[in-house]
């Protein structure tokens, strides 16, 4: 037991020097202090905006009032899927002013859940076309590289702080990351929505 014991804490010694090494620890300080910039700045612009031109809970409400739930929840599985391109903060404001906030702030976490599985599928699809391959490559290597060194850790990262959950997942299909262990790590996506839901549903 004390040999086991042992073994295991010069393992997570070990671990822990390669993440020294390879700076994870200092890329997650750098990605955890311009997330809080990022949603200081957001916030001090939305303010703004609030105060002197837009009334957003009308504009949310309106969202409600216009678009059926279903219409809502392909439109951002599809942006979950390709890069993210609609912030997910404007949908977990969505539900919240619906009759049923937490029954589809949970959809809205599946929908994100999906969006990376189909990213991760999309990636070991195109990685045998060539040209299709070469380009996003390029256009996400620094995920690629990140995800190399840190594997499941980067995982954790994308799906919890705003580094593209769809770029990351997209990137663990290009490289053949294991599959069942981007599913553990992507889980993670859930607790982001429920941190950031308890913000946005106590604002609204």
């Amino acid at each position: 037991m004390k040999e086991y014991t042992l073994t295991r804490y010069r393992r997570m010694l070990a671990v822990n020097r390669y993440y020294k090494i390879t700076k994870f620890y200092s890329f997650l300080k750098d990605t955890s202090i311009k997330a809080a910039l990022s949603f200081l700045i957001i916030g001090l612009v939305l303010f703004v905006l609030e105060y002197f031109f837009l009334d957003f809970e009308v504009l949310i409400q309106k969202m409600v009032d216009t678009f059926s739930a279903p219409a809502i929840m392909v439109v951002f599985l599809i942006s979950e899927t390709l890069l993210g391109l609609i912030p997910p903060e404007i949908f977990i404001a969505w539900s919240a002013k619906t009759s049923h906030p937490l029954f589809l702030l949970f959809l809205l976490a599946t929908m994100s859940y999906a969006g990376g599985v189909i990213a991760y599928g999309l990636g070991k699809l195109l990685v045998k076309v060539p040209s299709v391959r070469n380009y996003l490559e390029t256009k996400i290597a620094v995920h690629i590289v990140n995800l190399r060194k840190w594997g499941g850790f980067f995982v954790f990262v994308g799906a919890m702080l705003p580094v593209p959950h769809s770029m990351v997942s997209t990137a663990c299909g290009l490289i053949g990351y294991n599959f069942r262990h981007y599913l553990i790590w992507a889980l993670f996506r859930y607790l982001r929505f429920a941190i950031f839901a308890l913000v946005i549903f106590r604002v609204l």
